[in-house]
């Protein structure tokens, strides 16, 4: 079940999106921003809970394993881990509407700035949080989580 290379991969993989939706966020593409933040967020938590030896669901939303398993995550995420989560089921609520839409609803339209920031937001906090998870745990990712704002 535990491939520390698959966890570092993944969690190298969620900061790489993070230079997209960069590029994503300054063409105010904000459906599309909000949309690959989900897919970051749930490539950096799945990373995070692997290289603690919790496999991970085959659900877009880990949150609830998050919380359940919040002791065999390393302390720099434990102390989040409530964060974690509510970024984890946010993104989760948006995923595919940012990027389907609805009859009545055109993600081009529906999605502002303010929705696109919060979710860029979160994914760094949370892609920050894991890699640093990682780093603490003898993993590759470094860095620091950026903190509660």
């Amino acid at each position: 079940m535990h491939n520390g290379d698959l966890a570092e991969d993944y969690v190298r993989r969620a900061g790489v999106r993070l230079t997209a939706i960069n590029v994503l966020h300054q063409a105010k593409s904000w459906a599309d921003v909000v949309r690959e933040c989900q897919e970051a967020v749930e490539l950096a938590l799945k990373g995070l809970l692997r290289a603690c030896h919790v496999a991970p669901p085959r659900l877009h939303d880990v949150s609830d394993v998050l919380l359940r398993e919040r002791d065999r995550l390393p302390p720099s995420a434990r102390r989040h881990v409530d964060r974690l989560a509510r970024i984890s089921r946010e993104l989760r609520r948006d995923r595919e509407l940012a990027f389907y839409g609805a009859e009545d609803l055109v993600p081009s339209s529906f999605y502002k700035e303010e929705d696109a920031r919060r979710a860029l937001d979160g994914a760094e906090f949370v892609v920050a949080t894991a890699s640093a998870a990682l780093a603490e745990r003898g993993g590759r990712p470094g860095g620091e989580p950026a903190g509660d704002r």
